[in-house]
């Protein structure tokens, strides 16, 4: 044993000095013992996560992503597709369920259904408002795609154009690889009385999984099944993190409904990262430096950002 005396090193030292060592070391030989535990590297947990195709699959394992695209990845290893033949993630239905997209946060027991690419078609769109009643998305991995419809609005006239639709290009130009809040703001700019073309492509669907039209609701929560979550995030590695408390909660809901009514965008990621941002800075000007340093080029108005200071102010008391 590696803590005994050598033998021939005792009797050399002799009994009183063998003695007295070994008084001397004893309180040092317990604190090590009592230290070394926390040398020891904390174990990770190995999350396994099951998975199936929205239309019909077996079931899936999947395990040892760190971000949304290692994640499409994943799950295109274990089904022997391409990862851009996956639009988007539903969270523990197979339906195309709005409220229950994966987006930053996964439950430690949530069953992750991926929708595929179907048919594509092509839709011309005469912009007689200034607003289409589109709320686009995206799934973190270069695809943006239509979340909800607005009732009575230019869009919800076009029985063609349905919520899960990834829009692929407009007027011919490819929009894969941009955020969607960059493609909700080419057709906000888009002029009034423009006809313009919307190539899109609807997710593949079995017989039994025609979805309702989105209606606007409130915050659509995240999907957490336990005391902790998977965050994932588009750039970074994935962390295991508690979920937010009741302040955090209600102010990432109060900037994901201001994504929406003001950009026509919603995004719990974008909206708690909108959040922590804000937590860092100490005034209204700081806090719009911050978001230009976060997403480069784009900028939300001015009265935007002063609402959502406010809105995340109010509820942190």
């Amino acid at each position: 044993m590696e803590n005994r005396a050598d033998p021939d090193q005792r009797e050399r030292s002799g009994p009183r000095e063998t003695t007295h060592k070994s008084k001397e070391t004893r309180p040092n030989d317990s604190a090590q013992s009592n230290a070394a535990p926390a040398h020891l590297p904390r174990v990770r947990p190995r999350l396994v996560f099951h998975t199936q195709l929205a239309h019909g699959s077996p079931t899936g394992k999947i395990e040892g992503f760190t971000n949304v695209k290692e994640l499409y990845t994943k799950i295109a290893e274990v089904f022997n597709i391409s990862p851009t033949e996956i639009l988007f993630c539903t969270l523990n239905t197979h339906k195309v369920d709005m409220q229950k997209l994966l987006g930053g946060q996964i439950g430690l027991e949530d069953f992750i259904f991926a929708h595929v690419r179907g048919e594509t078609k092509e839709v011309e769109i005469t912009k007689t408002e200034d607003a289409l009643g589109l709320t686009i998305t995206d799934n973190g991995a270069g695809y943006a795609f239509i979340k909800r419809i607005k009732e009575s609005s230019i869009t919800d006239r076009l029985k063609i154009v349905n919520v899960g639709d990834n829009i692929e290009a407009i007027n011919d130009q490819t929009i894969v690889g941009c955020r969607h809040y960059e493609v909700a703001k080419m057709l906000r700019e888009l002029p009034k009385s423009e006809t313009f073309t919307l190539r899109l492509v609807q997710p593949k669907r079995a017989f039994d999984m025609i979805g309702q039209r989105g209606k606007p609701n409130k915050c659509e929560g995240k999907m957490s099944s336990g005391k902790e979550t998977l965050r994932l995030r588009n750039k970074g590695m994935a962390t295991l993190e508690e979920l937010p408390s009741n302040g955090e909660e209600e102010a990432t809901c109060k900037v994901d409904d201001l994504l929406e009514s003001y950009m026509g965008i919603r995004d719990m990621e974008l909206a708690t990262t909108l959040v922590e941002t804000a937590k860092e800075r100490t005034t209204p000007e700081d806090f719009g430096r911050g978001l230009d340093n976060l997403l480069g080029e784009f900028a939300f108005p001015a009265e935007f950002i002063l609402e959502v200071w406010e809105a995340i102010n109010r509820a942190d008391k």
